[in-house]
């Protein structure tokens, strides 16, 4: 009788194991994302599951962090402050988002002051200065960004 509850315990574990990873590797997701998608399932075996797929690193909201900036970076304008409302939204810990914003500070400053230009010379041609640098402010881009892209 024990050998057939620890094999059907064995198989519901495979089984959310193969569900989850499937979820996983369809997307990158964080934690959290796969902890709020197996929220009907049985907490332990989520939490189990979760350690093992972490443990494997398919689960790594720091390389999540990493992939996820370098993904803005290229295809949008968005501000520190933008990324940062971005990642905390997926759910990650706000110490592993602090730590890769100061550690990737001056990358980050440099991308903020060339999307803030961009935005810049694409409004100038039609909008007045005030209401860009209210646009700007209102995107949480840093004062002394926009300071920096006025023109002299």
């Amino acid at each position: 009788m024990k050998f057939m509850e620890n094999f059907e315990q064995a198989e519901k574990t495979d089984q959310l194991r193969s569900k989850m990873l499937k979820y996983i590797l369809y997307k990158k997701r964080t934690e959290q994302e796969v902890r709020q998608k197996f929220t009907e399932e049985d907490p332990n075996m989520v939490e189990d599951a979760i350690a093992y797929f972490k443990e494997l690193n398919y689960i790594n909201d720091a390389n999540y962090i990493d992939r996820s900036v370098q993904e803005f970076i290229h295809l949008k304008k968005l501000s520190i402050k933008e990324i940062t409302y971005k990642l905390y939204q997926k759910g990650i810990d706000k110490n592993l988002v602090e730590d890769y914003i100061a550690q990737h500070k001056e990358e980050l400053l440099l991308y903020e002051i060339n999307c803030a230009q961009a935005i810049w010379n694409k409004k100038s041609q039609n909008t007045e200065e005030k209401a860009i640098k209210e646009f700007l402010y209102k995107k949480g881009y840093l004062p002394e960004t926009v300071h920096a892209i006025l023109p002299k």
